[in-house]
């Protein structure tokens, strides 16, 4: 009886060495680089097992042992992963990639509103996107702000130029989320340190202003003293006269070219026929137009043209004397360079 329990305690012993041992292998097995030497690009999709990832892994040729790995997750436990796409680095271990794979560390895309954008162009970069979720698509304007949560308001102006970088799948109403929150603390957080004494009512005027301050700057150095004329032409009551919110006034018709009637037909947005800030902003502002319209140089100059040097320069005046022979200049410089 002694005998056969010594035996079975050998046999255990021996087993329980052995199954230490294959622990030990597969543990230094799952910390082993990969064979793959180049990056592997990997798409893991909704629903996808860890057991399928395995195999497009195997297939891929980042795995040197596959049913080691399986094996050895079946004993430690399955782990649990994230959809997206990976770059699975050259030479990373299963334990590195299962790791990556859990954390869900996905390549991100990346996606490019520029300040001076209408909303609708904005909308349509978020809809030409490959990598992004439509939700929205072919939703009245309306609708789309009250999905986001913002029922009721006009989406001009409301949405940060940036560059945003997402993981593939991500919704448009998610990109869109992130963009109307980035813009409202931009634009709370400059109005809070606004010079004293400005023409603006509140933080909505002073956006619809570095809207404009944007559509009119050809100089990122200019952005201040723009705002300052506008400012002081607020202060005399004195109509913006700005072409840019006529020609956002006039909508998708505009061909490029802005006419003398058109100054003259009443829009909401005509600065020509009415006076004050237009009732929205007329483009997406960035931050530096922002900062510039809570913070304008001060200045006597109520007016300004295009120098005409083809730096996007202004010309800037305190008079309509001076103002009309800049206004000259301008005019002739523009003749000259057309007969050439």
């Amino acid at each position: 009886m002694r005998k056969l329990l010594l035996g079975i305690l050998l046999l255990l012993a021996a087993g329980a060495g052995a199954t230490a041992i294959y622990w030990q292998r597969t543990g230094a097995m799952m910390q082993a680089a990969g064979p793959h030497h180049q990056p592997v690009p990997l798409v893991v999709r909704p629903g996808a097992s860890v057991r399928s990832v395995l195999a497009e892994l195997d297939k891929l040729g980042a795995l040197a042992d596959r049913r080691g790995v399986e094996i050895r997750l079946r004993i430690q436990g399955w782990p649990q992963i994230k959809t997206g796409r990976y770059d699975i680095p050259a030479g990373a271990s299963p334990d590195d990639i299962l790791r990556q794979l859990a954390e869900g560390r996905v390549v991100l895309e990346a996606l490019t509103v520029v300040e001076g954008w209408t909303f609708a162009d904005m909308r349509r970069v978020v809809e030409a996107h490959p990598q992004v979720k439509q939700t929205l698509r072919g939703m009245e304007t309306a609708d789309l702000m009250a999905a986001i949560g913002h029922a009721g308001e006009h989406p001009e102006g409301r949405f940060f130029p940036d560059t945003y970088r997402f993981a593939a799948g991500t919704t448009d109403r998610e990109l869109l989320e992130l963009a109307y929150r980035k813009m409202a603390e931009t634009v709370d957080g400059v109005w809070a340190r606004r010079a004293p004494d400005l023409p603006l009512d509140n933080a909505y005027q002073a956006l619809i202003l570095a809207s404009i301050v944007e559509k009119e700057t050809g100089l990122a150095s200019e952005r201040a003293h723009i705002a300052g004329v506008f400012v002081n032409r607020l202060r005399k009551n004195m109509r913006l006269q700005t072409d840019p919110t006529v020609i956002y006034g006039i909508g998708p018709s505009y061909d490029g070219n802005i006419r003398e009637r058109d100054l003259r037909t009443d829009t909401p947005y005509n600065t020509y026929t009415r006076g004050g800030l237009p009732p929205t902003p007329i483009a997406l502002p960035s931050r530096e137009a922002i900062e510039a319209a809570t913070h304008p140089l001060a200045t006597d100059d109520l007016f300004f043209v295009a120098s005409g040097d083809g730096d996007g320069s202004h010309v800037f005046s305190a008079t309509l004397e001076a103002h009309n022979a800049a206004l000259a200049r301008y005019l002739s410089r523009l003749r000259g360079n057309k007969t050439r």
